[in-house]
């Protein structure tokens, strides 16, 4: 399927929406969101600079002379959207549009501003417009990814993968948790990533039972473990790994508890299918690590989707029912962190096909001995 195709089979689906809720528009904000529907990558940043305009029969995107250029050249002289760079602020643009289709019901993106709707409360004036919330609708549509998605998100991956190889080919003790992590950064960005899916984990030590740990100058020693949990972005695709390392030959402890996360993360995974429930499959690898004495030193979700966010739903965790769909990404990544000591994250990220989990993760679940 070709970016033009893919990115019409989106905004079908988003009008099919549409008219199943009763919205005569949609107003949308979210660069995501908007980068999955127009399909114009390397675009957006972290400004929130663009507003589109969506009805059964137009596609209106709003932007400034910083980006209108660009947005021309990424979408083609054949585009279906209609892309204005008018002076006028975003409510008031989007107003202005609301007026001129004479839509009565437009529904907001829940991540639209507070500020943004008070002022186009504002410039809609007395016009009778309900201003219905999506409450996630388009993120829920951005679940199932299509094969232009899937190829993107499998290139994320393949950097991320060989990334963790150059890295255990560098890391020795002595090193600082800083200078791994900025070596580890600059080979994905050196080596085809266009950024960096999130900022790095890189902890050593005590340091790595902490889930979020920040790196800093704490020095690798011999017998450390090493949690990374780090991934390449690839035209806007987040890839999401983690592997633990240990520098020099684990001791019997480090190895029986990088056994019982291994066990937890490769029977959850086996479980996956189109339909189970998040928590569900969150419950399998609570019960491996509980039956094996660390279910105290396991409280984090099992995973997350990811996608064009490196958190997207669906996900693993004690309060998602909801049924898994077909063609979701998801990582997989049981962890236990003993304070004071150490800490071991395995994480794989893959898709949910109607045979079960696929990783995209290649990299192996061996402990690997570094340095």
């Amino acid at each position: 399927m070709g970016t033009e195709s893919a990115t019409a089979n989106r905004v079908e689906r988003l009008r099919a929406l549409m008219a199943e809720r009763g919205y005569d528009a949609v107003v949308l904000r979210n660069n995501p969101d908007l980068r999955w529907l127009t399909g114009a990558a390397k675009t957006f940043d972290y400004e929130i600079a663009h507003t589109a305009f969506i009805t059964a029969d137009a596609l209106m995107l709003h932007t400034d002379s910083r980006y209108y250029n660009t947005f021309c050249e990424r979408l083609g002289p054949d585009t279906p959207w209609a892309i204005d760079q008018d002076p006028a602020l975003a409510p008031e643009w989007a107003a202005a549009r609301i007026r001129e289709a004479g839509a009565d019901t437009v529904a907001l993106e829940d991540t639209a501003t507070l500020g943004f709707f008070d002022e186009l409360t504002s410039e809609l004036g007395d016009a009778s417009v309900e201003l219905p919330r999506m409450k996630g609708d388009i993120c829920d549509l951005r679940m199932v990814k299509d094969a232009e998605e899937l190829e993107l998100l499998d290139r994320a991956q393949q950097i991320t993968d060989a990334a963790f190889e150059h890295i255990c080919g560098f890391v020795r003790a002595g090193m600082t948790e800083m200078q791994v992590k900025l070596e580890l950064e600059n080979w994905m960005l050196s080596n085809g990533a266009d950024g960096l899916s999130f900022d790095t984990i890189m902890a050593t030590g005590a340091n790595g039972a902490n889930p979020h740990a920040q790196p800093g100058d704490a020095v690798i020693e011999p017998g450390h473990m090493i949690v990374m949990d780090y991934g390449a972005l690839y035209r806007e695709y987040h890839a999401d790994m983690t592997r633990t390392v240990v520098v020099g030959e684990p001791t019997e402890e480090q190895q029986r508890v990088y056994d019982v996360v291994r066990a937890a993360h490769e029977k959850a995974a086996a479980a996956i299918r189109p339909g189970v429930s998040g928590c569900d499959i969150h419950a399998i690898a609570v019960d491996v690590i509980a039956s094996a004495g660390y279910g105290d030193y396991f409280a984090h979700g099992l995973g997350h989707g990811v996608g064009l966010e490196i958190h997207e739903r669906p996900v693993f965790n004690p309060r998602y029912d909801k049924p898994i769909p077909e063609g979701s990404i998801m990582t997989v990544e049981p962890g236990i962190y003993l304070p004071g000591r150490f800490g071991i994250r395995l994480e794989d990220c893959g898709v949910v096909t109607a045979e079960g989990y696929k990783p995209f993760t290649r990299s192996s679940h061996d402990l690997r001995v570094v340095g």
